[in-house]
């Protein structure tokens, strides 16, 4: 159609739209993606392993100046920096390197000794410590993942452990079956202790916190009193608050005298074979993660509720049945829980809750604990701070952003930025 003086209609030439993304501008370059390998290597590096990785490593850090700062040495050195200040670093090297030389002597391997099951015998006193940790950080951790903060580890430990401990010393029972029964004595004393608390809040509708702290202190003086009270817990004709000592069957076997019995050389390692591990199921995991899901896809929550704390409680139950039958087998008193209960708390959060990072928890846990005393008697290092290490790394596991604000991690789920080329830069395409 023509204008009205004959010329042709002049068209404005407008970009096309059709293939611009929303937010895009109509010029704009689109950025190109990230290479597969960076999106990898980010995935891999915002993922919680690294950061509980970089956790114990921040702990290290910390430990190392706590370590450095209260050596004699150092401070001595200290004195004079300005005049030799290579004094000052060597004698930083000296009480860091030896520190962590002693905790590895102590945890892992003695070259010191002579023969190979001596020399590994650090090892197996790692593997004791760990056990009932491992045990009781799995029982904890498996409440985690219902939804369910069990705190209650102690008042559980200790009622598995008299519970294991009495059947230990009162009935006599042939060679393996003894510990076995004795050890599921443990385990439904630690239930039982547990079912209370599911039963209460899923009744009830109590918080498990309350609950669980309050039976803490009714177990601890429930077992108190039967230690001191003849015919209950307390040995006969004495005086002391202490059990009477295991059955010759009731004991765990502990993997130092098999190996004697096989011929080996005699060891002095506690490592027995309450060693064991367990895992969670579906059910557990699905009402934690959203109980109205699970509730939809017809699980009964309440007895989900019930029937976890019964399993939490039984685990740490067999952490206080191995603590009577492995380590404590001369009698125990009321300390029998030697922090585990609360110890347990602190391993299920460095694992995340997972079985393998539960275990694997245990065994850092259980080293830092058995070569503590050795950095103690051969560095003159406060056993402390071993306990420092431990609070520390549960401090950087519960501040994911500042772990990855000091190495500069990226976020999870976040995507990378285009590369900033030099073209990119002068067309405006990349800020």
């Amino acid at each position: 159609m023509s204008s009205a003086n004959g010329a042709e209609p002049v068209h404005s030439q407008s970009p096309n739209t059709d293939t611009i993304e929303p937010g895009q501008q109509p010029n704009a370059k689109k950025e190109p993606d990230a290479p597969f390998g960076n999106s990898l290597i980010r995935e891999i590096m915002s993922g919680s392993a690294v950061l509980t990785v970089l956790a114990i490593v921040l702990a290290l850090v910390v430990a190392s100046i706590l370590i450095a700062a209260t050596d004699s040495e150092v401070q001595a050195a200290a004195g004079y920096f300005f005049a030799r200040p290579s004094d000052l670093f060597i004698a930083i090297g000296n009480s860091v390197g030896g520190a962590y030389a002693s905790l590895f002597q102590g945890s892992i391997w003695n070259f010191g000794r002579v023969g190979f099951f001596n020399q590994i015998s650090p090892l197996m006193d790692t593997l004791s410590f760990a056990t009932p940790l491992i045990a009781a950080g799995l029982g904890v951790a498996l409440a985690f993942r219902v939804g369910m903060f069990n705190i209650g580890g102690r008042g559980q430990l200790i009622i598995g452990a008299a519970a294991a401990g009495w059947v230990a010393w009162s009935f006599p029972m042939p060679p393996v079956i003894g510990f076995l029964v004795a050890t599921i004595a443990g385990i439904a004393g630690g239930a039982l202790w547990g079912w209370i608390v599911g039963f209460l809040k899923a009744r009830t509708g109590a918080h498990e916190v309350i609950v669980t702290i309050m039976l803490n202190y009714v177990a601890f003086y429930l077992v108190s009193y039967g230690l001191r009270t003849q015919g209950l817990l307390q040995a006969h004709n004495s005086n002391s608050p202490v059990s009477p000592g295991n059955l010759p069957n009731a004991s765990f076997p502990k993997l130092g005298d098999l190996i004697t019995a096989l011929g080996g050389p005699p060891t002095t390692s506690t490592l027995n074979l309450g060693f064991v591990r367990s895992s969670t199921g579906f059910r557990f995991r699905a009402v934690g993660e959203n109980p109205n899901a699970a509730r939809t896809a017809g699980i009964n929550v309440k007895w989900v509720y019930i029937l976890a704390m019964i399993m939490s409680g039984a685990l740490v139950g067999l952490a206080g049945a191995d603590q009577v039958l492995g380590t404590t087998t001369t009698g125990f008193n009321s300390g029998v829980d030697a922090g585990i209960g609360f110890s347990a708390i602190t391993v299920a959060l460095l694992g995340r809750s997972r079985p393998w990072g539960v275990f694997f928890s245990g065994l850092l846990f259980g080293a830092l604990q058995a070569g503590g005393y050795t950095m103690q008697a051969l560095q003159q290092i406060p056993i402390d701070i071993v306990d420092v290490i431990q609070s520390v790394i549960v401090l950087f596991i519960a501040a994911p952003p500042l772990v990855r604000a000091v190495f500069r991690l990226p976020k999870p789920g976040s995507t990378p930025k285009a590369r900033r080329t030099p073209a990119a830069v002068a067309e405006g395409n990349v800020k």
